[in-house]
Formats: structure tokens, C-alpha cells, sequence
């Protein structure tokens, strides 16, 4: 047809951007035909939109094209809709610098009803205008949606606007560079404090439709292992809708994350391609965790409790938004293999300093399952970073980070249709898209019975805790659980019977 352009996916792929009879087509089509990714249609346009002066190429000259994200051939700089990453970055700065400052003009008050679907506009030339500055990047305009919700959850977390615009534009932008799968681009505030990513259409258009429970869900707990959102952007520049939105960065960079795991409690398909495992940390699924930590991860009784009752109440609510294809995402850092690290010399964080408090509060994982008051008691030393402390099969002290990611799938006609495509071939109860309330279940039980294990009630009473397989070392009863708890304390304390 012309002037518009293919959306070539593999059988089974969702298209993000197109409408439910698109999409749907794209799912039955034929199992023998090879389909790659090529260019992409913004259907909020429905033609292919024009190059943006200064961006990338043909779609010739990209290559390792993942959805929206590509890389230039020439410069090796990554793209998104054919924008380039530095052009994107600093379209973002200037467009929060300005929404930041325009709504600190405006009065305080409570949230109305009305405020969830506004979203204000104004426009970047480049050349610069009475409003905005002028830089050296191609005209866009820049769309903040719902900006006094966003400003109260962002209060809620003890955010202030001073904090929020250093962050994020005071020092360049990090892009990270295991983006994974999803075609999205991820950024990361120089203070590890926030992550930026890229989202569809849908996904940001359902955002704002949950909005409203979302506001009153925070409002009632601030404990929890969902995403937090701080904003929802959109910047428009050659004809192409860029939405992003800003979180909670779950896992600090200046922490050295030995392993990292993305959870659905599924099992098709659900094991790290050889492509993923060839990366320094690959993030790696649950056929993995089941084959590497057959064991599961032992907390102290009640870190579990607290842990699994916030799992169950935050999937919950997914639930009742008919939310699924959710994951857990985990980086384990392993403080005896740190220390073993630096004995030798080997560089163990990015830097040597100690990570800075984060700026928001019930943030850290240790928050979001209790919420302790910042400053009070030892979960929120230095020792701990703000993980949650656990034991591996082998007794090894490890600090747990996580966090429920990628809330934005709505279980949809598509998704419904996904599911009974893979169900004709597979089981259906092990592929990761399934009905809300059968995911959410299996989703806890695998996080509650597989993933994470209370310490057995045996090794309380001076019982035999085995180190490694077939290695076990008898431990005074009055000693276990601080063995398990404090980092100072010896692996191999004297041992004794019961």
C-alpha cells in the first residue's frame, strides 16, 4: 500500500502498537514463515512518519533492530524510532527542567478526579522562544500527562521537586546496556535513584486509565513491590510518539549484582537463551533459578512472612485490574563473593564508595516488604544497602533486591487469543500468559514455595545446617540465627551437638 509500511513479527509475537484486528492477524499467521523485525508503524499517525532531521538512517542502515530500538551502523549509537539516544536524552532534560518548574508555580491541593486525565503541551523549537531554551537538537514537543497526580505520589515517597530535577538533570543520562528483549530503552539517573524507560502506546494508554486505583492503592500502602511511577512523558519529535515514564530504579549500579533472575512462576520457554547467557550478568529465568538454587533462598521467618504477604496483596490488586504477564525481577549480590573478590584485588563495584541513602523513602527492598522507618534499627545499615539479607544451600550471605515489573500488560481480547494459540501446542497452565487470577496464583506459589524458603525450623534447636551437599557442620543453637543474620559473623562458628 502506498506510503505505508509492513509489520513483520514472529508467529506468536503481540504487536505493540497496532489495534486489536492487527494484532491478531499478526498472531495466526503461518508457523513455517521466518519473520524479522523491520520498520514499525506509528499508528497514532498510521503512516510511516518522516525522518527526524538528525537522526539515523534508512532502515538500511540499521541493524540488530529489537521493536523500536535499533543501532546505527555508522556510529554505533543506539536509536529509538529512529531518534537517536543522545537526542532523546536530551529532549527528556529539557522538557522535565521545564514541567518541574512550571508546576512549582502552581498552588498545592488535593487531588481531584479530573487531574488523572490532564496533560499539558509545549512545544521545543530549536532555535529557542520565550518559554523555552534554545539547543542544539532537531524541534519536538514535549507532553507531561497528569502532572499534580504525578507530583503527589512523588510527595508521597518524600520526593521533593529540588531532589527529582537534580536527579535527573543535573548530570547526563546512563543508558543501560542489557536493555533486554522488550525493544524498550532504559536510562538511569547519574544518583542510581531513578530508571527511565521507554513504553508502547497501550502500555502508557493503560497507565492512565489505572491511575485513579493506582493513586488510591499508594495511598493506602506504600509497601509494596510494584513498580512506583513518578512521571509519564511523551516526546514528540518527526512525526513519532516517544512515551516514557519514570520509576524506581530497583537495582542499584554501584552494587555488584552476582546473579539476576526475571520470575513468572512459568515454565515454557522460561530458560535464558545462549545469547543471554553469553552477557557478563545475565538475567536469567525460572528453569534456571530452579537448576541453580534447586534449594530456593532461605530469609530469616519473619522476612518471609513479610515478604510473601506483600506478594500476595500486590498480586492482588493486579488481579482485580485484570493485570498479568507480570514478572519478579531479582539481583542477588553475594557479600562472601564480594569479599572473596577483594581479596584478590578484583574490582568490585563500578566505584568504592558506599551507594548514597536513597532519596525516596519505602523504596529499598527492605522497605517495600516493612516500610521501617529510615534510620532505625539494622536493616537500614550500610551493611545491609537496603537488601534483604538471605542465605543460599551453601550458607553464603546474599542481599536480595526486587521488585514486580512490567505491570502494564492488561489481559486483553489479544492476550486472551495469545494464550489459546500456545495452549493448542502446550500446556496451558505453563506458558507465562494465562488468566489473571490462575497467573496470580501460580505467580505467589512459585515466589513463596520455590523461590524463597523460610530457614527450616531443624536448624533452631542446634540442629545441623549443611554448607554445602553433603558438608555438614553442627551450629549451637544460640548462634544460628545470628549467623544467619549478622554479616561479621564467622561462616564456621565451633562446633557442637545438640
Amino acid at each position: 500500500m502506498p506510503g505505508y509500511s509492513s509489520i513483520n513479527l514472529s508467529c506468536g509475537d503481540v504487536c505493540p502498537e497496532a489495534d486489536t484486528v492487527q494484532a491478531a492477524l499478526c498472531l495466526l499467521c503461518l508457523p513455517a514463515q521466518k519473520h524479522t523485525h523491520h520498520t514499525t508503524i506509528d499508528l497514532d499517525f498510521c503512516r510511516v512518519a518522516p525522518q527526524m532531521p538528525g537522526s539515523s538512517g534508512t532502515a538500511q542502515s540499521m541493524k540488530k533492530t529489537i521493536g523500536h530500538r535499533g543501532v546505527e551502523t555508522t556510529t554505533g549509537e543506539t536509536t529509538y524510532k529512529k531518534t537517536t539516544s543522545s537526542a532523546l536524552k536530551g529532549a527528556i532534560q529539557l522538557g522535565i527542567t521545564h514541567t518541574v518548574g512550571s508546576l512549582s508555580q502552581k498552588a498545592e491541593r488535593d487531588v481531584l478526579m479530573q487531574d488523572f486525565v490532564v496533560v499539558e503541551s509545549i512545544f521545543f523549537p530549536s532555535e529557542g522562544s520565550n518559554l523555552t531554551p534554545a539547543h542544539h537538537y532537531s524541534d519536538f514537543r514535549f507532553k507531561t500527562y497528569a502532572p499534580i497526580a504525578f507530583r503527589y505520589f512523588r510527595e508521597l515517597f518524600g520526593i521533593r521537586p529540588d531532589d527529582y530535577l537534580y536527579s535527573l538533570c543535573n548530570e547526563p543520562l546512563i543508558e543501560l546496556s542489557n536493555p533486554g528483549a522488550s525493544g524498550s530503552l532504559f536510562y538511569v539517573s547519574s544518583d542510581d535513584e531513578f530508571i527511565i524507560k521507554t513504553v508502547q502506546h497501550k502500555e502508557a494508554e493503560f497507565l492512565q486509565k489505572l491511575l485513579p486505583g493506582y493513586f488510591m492503592n499508594i495511598n493506602q500502602n506504600k509497601r509494596t513491590l510494584l513498580p512506583k511511577f513518578y512521571g509519564l512523558y511523551c516526546v514528540q519529535a518527526g512525526g513519532k510518539n516517544i512515551r516514557i515514564v519514570v520509576m524506581n530504579n530497583l537495582l542499584p549500579r554501584i552494587i555488584p549484582m552476582h546473579l539476576k533472575y526475571d520470575l513468572k512462576g512459568s515454565t515454557y520457554k522460561r530458560r535464558a537463551s545462549p545469547k543471554e547467557r553469553e552477557k557478563a550478568v545475565p538475567i536469567y529465568k525460572d528453569l534456571d533459578f530452579i537448576q541453580d538454587l534447586p534449594d530456593g533462598l532461605l530469609l530469616e521467618a519473619d522476612n518471609y512472612n513479610a515478604l510473601c504477604k506483600t506478594i500476595q496483596r500486590d498480586c492482588l490488586l493486579l488481579q482485580s485490574f485484570k493485570i498479568m504477564d507480570y514478572s519478579l525481577l531479582m539481583g542477588i549480590h553475594n557479600m562472601d563473593q564480594a569479599s572473596r573478590e577483594r581479596e584478590r584485588g578484583g574490582a568490585v563495584t563500578p566505584d568504592q564508595r558506599r551507594p548514597q541513602a536513597q532519596k525516596s523513602l519505602y523504596c529499598t527492598a527492605m522497605e517495600s516488604i516493612q516500610g521501617e522507618a529510615r534510620g532505625k534499627g539494622a536493616l537500614d545499615s550500610e551493611d545491609h544497602m537496603g537488601g534483604i539479607p538471605a542465605r543460599n544451600n551453601k550458607g553464603e550471605r546474599l542481599l536480595i533486591y526486587i521488585g514486580i515489573i512490567d505491570i502494564l500488560q492488561s489481559y486483553r481480547f489479544i492476550k486472551k487469543l495469545e494464550h489459546s494459540w500456545k495452549a493448542l501446542v502446550h500446556d496451558g497452565d505453563t506458558v507465562s500468559v494465562h488468566r489473571p487470577g490462575f497467573y496470580a496464583e501460580r505467580f505467589q506459589q512459585f515466589m513463596c514455595n520455590t523461590v524463597f524458603k523460610k530457614i527450616p525450623r531443624k536448624y533452631a534447636c542446634a540442629g545441623v545446617f549443611q554448607y554445602a551437599k553433603g558438608n555438614a557442620v553442627f551450629i549451637p543453637s544460640q548462634n544460628l540465627l545470628k549467623s544467619f543474620l549478622d554479616p561479621h559473623a564467622e561462616r564456621h562458628l565451633p562446633i557442637s551437638k545438640c
